[in-house]
């Protein structure tokens, strides 16, 4: 999706609170961990200085990627017109099984509590339905089922 991460205005919130935590808080601990570590002498065989270092590097990756994602993100409108986007739509399977879903951005989806991404099978089959539609669903696995949209929630 062009570098663009689509988002609630919650899920940027979220992420935005976590880079201020990184940034603050964790960088502080992290690197109070390396002095106490360098404080112990011999750096070439110091444990506790490698897992610091380690620690470090994971942190400051993270900190990139959530800045790259703050930096790239789009949010979602809930009253947005053109699409499902942020929208709860019940859809039935053809064996007649009927299920809740939220349209998300890949970033936030969480399929075991509904929540699923605009770029899954079934999310890409239903960004644009209304009301009644029926549609093709085309898995990556080759198998293909449709999907009746029998309501749309903002």
């Amino acid at each position: 999706m062009n570098g663009k991460h689509q988002l609630t205005a919650e899920g940027l919130e979220s992420y935005k609170q976590e880079l201020e935590r990184l940034q603050t808080v964790e960088r502080a601990r992290v690197v109070e961990a390396l002095k106490e570590a360098r404080a112990q002498g011999d750096l070439s065989e110091n444990a506790e200085y490698d897992a610091a270092r380690d620690e470090q590097a994971r942190l400051e990756s993270r900190i990139k990627e959530l800045e790259n994602i703050i930096k790239n993100a789009v949010v979602i409108e809930s009253d947005k017109k053109t699409n499902n986007m942020g929208k709860k739509l019940k859809i039935k399977f053809d064996d007649g099984f009927v299920e809740t879903y939220t349209l998300l951005g890949s970033l936030e989806a969480d399929p075991l509590n509904g929540i699923i991404s605009n770029e899954s099978p079934i999310g890409r089959a239903i960004i644009n339905c209304k009301k009644g539609d029926r549609v093709l669903v085309k898995a990556e696995t080759g198998d293909e089922f449709y999907v009746e949209v029998l309501e749309i929630e903002q």
